[in-house]
């Protein structure tokens, strides 16, 4: 055997010889180069496909032939500061049997496609830049093989800045290359280019359907914890606002669900064209205080401090007062603010796809029914909460009511001050409030004392307040994974089978749930200390430090938790709450 393939070894140098004196080795493979972007961005990725066309009657080795002594085909990128490859996805070889050999070879023949993934330096500044492309590669055809040699070819590459658009292309050819990307960077948001699930979905549809897509995840975001405040908000204001009737309260209801969506659309615009982080305007201390400063004035209404109403000369004119319903849009408008912190993979799928269309009014239609589907249950809460004034013996127990109403408003007033308020007493503010709460409605609140059903309500309404403040003060030794702040460096010298970085903010209240339910699960600790654990702290996002942040692993909202690999390439990334187990899922099937 070893005999028989010495003298093969020989015949082909004999032959190598003979083909390349004569020149017969010229023009037996061509390659093509396709980009499949039009432009790309700093810090991004993006393919490449070599469309390989072999001469009729000869082939070349795969990427892994059989036999040491055949050269296999290599896709190599000529060195360039600018540009790395990171992976290439050749295609599937055939197996054939051929008279110089006595086992098949593995070989490409015709046309085959090369997919290769190119990382642009983050340094690279926007220009054209040219890539040299080159495939190493030895022809053979029935007889024998010729000299290894190498084809080149040149494609220019657009990098652009970041507030250029930037388009997908060549899409059919790509499709058939088995080749995802990590993280692409498409106007300043992140997408898989394995193809987002939400866009996808939107774009297979009319645009009918598409809305009624939108819609859907608009209820769906109601299941997101975000959302929980708007429920006390809209209890104590339509229970202390409306007139008991069921027409009125409807339009109350609708003029305040379309007043948030006003809001949340602007947000969802002005985050999908501009790459700001969904939800941030929670973060800046002039919103905080007017959220504040609203929910204060609409709770002194509560105690009878003034009325809500308008000017006795516009009443005069208009023929009945109006200003419940003026109030209720307003209240919608800011409400908006608070509801957009809902975040999650609908939202940033939604946010992706508007980005990429470029197109305001596009993106504005599609948050207004999101925020459409997010607001209908509260039409329904508004009536069921103003109903209560409808009911029998009003008077003196409805203003007690609106007493526990004003407190309410009161309550959720202080919650939105928490995240500019100093750490070490923030903890204590709202269970110390509930506190004197619970004291004022058992020793102080007179009103409807008679009504023994509702006394007796009072009572248990407080000493419930009570004991939840008394319980959230008692020190407990909750359990956590071990979270080390970001910094820089972090993920240069990565120690564990990876890195997990938990992007968070003060104002983010699925942050504090995936804190309290999913990190402090004992399972995910224990799989935590296999890693690298990092906090990023995202509250002050119109700070420089967390500006880079946001840009360097583009980050739409927050909570998200990215897992990166030992080398620090994306392997997932997480966004929105979820379970402990669902957690464990995701990384269970990253190994």
């Amino acid at each position: 055997m070893k005999q028989i393939k010495l003298i093969l070894i020989l015949i082909n140098i004999l032959c190598i010889t003979v083909f390349a004196q004569f020149g017969l080795q010229k023009d037996l493979v061509k390659i093509n180069t396709l980009q499949s972007f039009d432009k790309v961005f700093s810090g991004s990725e993006f393919k490449l496909a070599l469309e390989v066309t072999v001469e009729e009657g000869w082939h070349i080795n795969s990427n892994k032939p059989y036999d040491d002594y055949l050269i296999p085909t290599q896709l190599i990128l000529t060195e360039n500061s600018n540009f790395k490859l990171k992976k290439v996805a050749y295609p599937k070889p055939q197996d054939y049997k051929f008279d110089f050999s006595e086992t098949p070879l593995s070989v490409l023949e015709g046309k085959s496609l090369i997919g290769a993934l190119i990382e642009v330096d983050e340094k690279t500044e926007p220009g054209t830049y040219s890539l040299i492309v080159e495939l190493e590669y030895q022809a053979c055809n029935d007889m024998s093989c010729l000299a290894p040699t190498s084809i080149v070819d040149t494609i220019e590459v657009a990098v652009a800045d970041r507030k250029t658009p930037v388009n997908q292309i060549n899409e059919d050819i790509f499709k058939n290359i088995d080749l995802n990307l990590t993280d692409t960077i498409i106007g300043e948001q992140t997408t898989k280019q394995s193809s987002d699930p939400i866009s996808e979905a939107l774009e297979g549809s009319g645009l009918l359907l598409g809305l009624l897509l939108v819609f859907v995840g608009g209820l769906a975001l109601n299941l997101t914890p975000c959302v929980y405040p708007l429920i006390p908000i809209t209890i104590g204001y339509f229970g202390g606002q409306s007139e008991g009737s069921t027409t009125r309260l409807t339009m109350m209801g609708l003029l305040f669900v379309l007043g948030l969506a006003v809001t949340y659309s602007l947000i969802g615009v002005v985050t999908s064209l501009s790459g700001a982080v969904f939800g941030a305007l929670l973060q800046n201390p002039i919103v905080i205080l007017v959220i504040v400063g609203i929910l204060f004035v609409l709770s002194l209404s509560m105690f009878g401090v003034y009325e809500f109403k308008l000017p006795n000369s516009l009443v005069a004119k208009a023929g009945a007062s109006k200003a419940g319903l003026y109030g209720a849009f307003f209240m919608g408008l800011t409400m908006g603010i608070v509801a957009a912190p809902c975040i999650g993979p609908f939202v940033i799928g939604l946010v992706t796809y508007v980005a990429a269309k470029q197109d305001p009014y596009f993106g504005f239609l599609m948050f207004f029914v999101l925020a459409l589907g997010l607001g209908l249950p509260y039409v329904f809460l508004a009536i069921f909460s103003g109903k209560i004034k409808s009911l029998p013996r009003a008077g003196e127990w409805m203003e007690a009511v609106k007493h526990i109403f004003g407190i309410i408003l009161l309550g959720m007033a202080l919650y939105f001050l928490l995240p500019i308020l100093p750490k070490d007493f923030s903890g204590y503010v709202l269970p110390a409030f509930m506190l004197i709460a619970a004291v004022y409605l058992l020793f102080f609140e007179k009103s409807a004392n008679k009504v023994f059903g509702f006394k007796i309500f009072k009572i248990v309404f407080s000493i419930v307040i009570a004991a939840i403040a008394v319980y959230s003060i008692i020190p407990t030794d909750v359990k956590s994974v071990d979270w080390k702040e970001y910094s820089e460096g972090a993920v240069a010298n990565i120690t564990g089978n990876g890195v997990i970085i938990d992007f968070y903010a003060d104002w983010c209240i699925p942050c504090k749930e995936l804190d309290a339910l999913t990190f402090s699960d004992e399972k995910v600790i224990e799989l935590s200390r296999e890693f690298d654990t990092y906090k990023a702290d995202m509250t002050k996002s119109l700070s420089p430090e967390v500006e880079s942040l946001r840009e360097k692993y583009s980050i739409i909202g927050v909570p998200t938790v990215l897992i990166l690999d030992s080398n620090g390439n994306e392997k997932a990334r997480i966004t929105g709450f979820v379970s402990a187990q669902e957690f464990l899922d995701i990384i269970s099937k990253l190994n």
